[in-house]
């Protein structure tokens, strides 16, 4: 009885201890989890910082059908609550508040640029960036690795190899911004602001055919080589720049254009996009453009036969009787010039259109945009819903902006619509309702801004290159597109009006 009275004893006092300890211990776990959540939100917050960078890169045309941004998502069944109405519910819930408010933080680049205050996402350029603040990106490698570096050139790379895109990321440049448009941000030779593309025409009154601007004799294309073929085929040309100059060249060049039926508009390399000033003012002088090198210059005509193209030397011939042939039949030569009555193309105004925000804006929506896309690779944003199913049917939630905005707009589709019309219907009743203003609506001509309806040109998902989303992409089927919206949870999208 004395032993088992004693084990009582000694039972009771150990579940004193514990009571008492019991406190302490719970105190314990709670600051060991506190420290644990710190470490991982600080440890989550440290890889945002230091690898951003690290997503200035678009998809090949080859990966982009797998392209997953956060992976295929589970959706959420609000079944049985009728009160609940799908779509108000994803508003609601996926109206997540990113860290960074760019209004209070701008994106800061480093470089001799002004400060753009009509952009759409607040961003300052500075040389002086202070001991206690790093810059998103700078013109040139920096020595951190966290600064975005940029190269900016229009410089062909044909003299200037580090432009070329391949190259300039080997040198490290996380952002390239170069005449190309598959680079990052394009920066080209055209904008409706700078160039009267549709000015009037005038009188054709001069004898010879054509006119030249060249001076650069050292071309490493055969633009010289065309030329004197095209005057051994008894092309008659003018030549106003210091190569087979026949004509005083101190001249207004737009002005004297305008008096020739062509213009050799013969660029010194034959590089992909590298179309300069000397096409787009034979456009504004409203003369038939005859033209030695972008290989894709069809990509920048206003409209089908307005162009004349010399692919290679072995086309001089052939081209000049074509010049010919339309100098002697007025009727075919104002056929080719059509355009600049009825207007370009849609293909035409959506490339210039792109020029309607201003380069260095651009580059800051680029930036802006890749650093919300790294933070919604966290786990904040990985717990997002993006569908929700009420019934038989889900609704997806995607989100669409303007090329040359940034905000994104929601727009919903359901998994029985998942179509591209139904997209391109969902996009342009959103923009209806919040009576958009197309972003090239006031640069444009007044003769070809058109009337307040919207219309759609393009829809592609954020990050292609202007060249993969004006000429190269488009979804396959409404299933392909069907597959890339469950893969890729709230998806988002830019869209081009014309």
């Amino acid at each position: 009885m004395r032993e088992k009275s004693q084990e009582g004893s000694v039972g009771s006092s150990t579940k004193k201890k514990w009571s008492s300890l019991m406190p302490f211990f719970v105190a314990l776990v709670v600051v060991a989890e506190i420290a644990f959540l710190t470490r991982l939100d600080m440890a989550n917050n440290a890889f945002l910082v230091h690898t951003w960078t690290n997503t200035f890169y678009y998809p090949s045309m080859d990966s982009l059908s797998s392209l997953v941004v956060g992976g295929r998502q589970e959706g959420f069944d609000l079944s049985g609550q009728d009160e609940i109405n799908c779509e108000d519910w994803l508003e609601r819930e996926d109206s997540v508040v990113f860290s960074r408010d760019f209004d209070k933080d701008p994106v800061l680049v480093s470089g001799a640029e002004k400060d753009w205050r009509s952009c759409s996402v607040a961003c300052k350029f500075t040389h002086n960036v202070g001991p206690d603040k790093k810059p998103d990106a700078q013109f040139g490698l920096p020595h951190d690795p966290v600064i975005a570096g940029v190269l900016r050139s229009m410089e062909a790379s044909t003299y200037y190899a580090e432009n070329n895109l391949a190259q300039a990321r080997r040198r490290g440049y996380k952002v390239v911004m170069t005449t190309s448009l598959s680079s990052d941000v394009p920066v080209g030779y055209f904008s409706w602001a700078e160039y009267d593309i549709m000015a009037p025409i005038r009188s054709k009154t001069e004898d010879a055919l054509a006119a030249a601007f060249i001076s650069n004799c050292g071309a490493r294309n055969f633009r010289l080589q065309a030329l004197d073929m095209l005057e051994k085929l008894n092309i008659k040309i003018d030549s106003y720049g210091g190569c087979h100059r026949n004509r005083d060249g101190r001249v207004d060049k737009v002005e004297t254009l305008k008096h020739y039926k062509f213009s050799l508009a013969f660029e010194n390399s034959n590089e992909e996009d590298y179309v300069t000033e000397k096409y787009f003012q034979s456009l504004v002088a409203g003369t038939i453009p005859v033209v030695v090198g972008a290989p894709n210059i069809q990509d920048f005509a206003p409209s089908s036969g307005s162009i004349l193209h010399i692919k290679e030397q072995s086309d001089v011939r052939s081209i000049a009787k074509t010049m010919k042939y339309l100098a002697e039949n007025p009727d075919a030569y104002n056929q080719s010039l059509r355009w600049k009555y009825e207007g370009p193309s849609d293909s035409f105004k959506a490339l210039v259109d792109m020029a309607a925000v201003h380069s260095s804006c651009r580059l800051c929506i680029h930036l802006a945009t890749k650093i919300r896309e790294q933070e919604e690779r966290s786990i904040r944003f990985q717990k997002r819903p993006c569908n929700c199913t009420r019934g038989v049917g889900t609704v997806y939630h995607l989100f669409v902006r303007e090329r040359g905005r940034f905000e994104m707009e929601s727009i919903f589709l359901r998994s029985s619509n998942l179509t591209l019309k139904a997209l391109e219907t969902a996009v342009l009743t959103k923009f209806k309702s919040l009576n958009h203003i197309p972003i090239w609506k006031q640069e444009r001509p007044q003769s070809i801004r058109g009337g307040d309806e919207l219309k759609v040109y393009r829809i592609y998902p954020v990050n292609l290159t202007q060249r993969q989303a004006l000429y190269s992409f488009q979804f396959s089927s409404d299933a392909d597109f069907g597959i890339y919206v469950e893969r890729n949870p709230c998806a988002k999208f830019e869209v081009i009006f014309v």
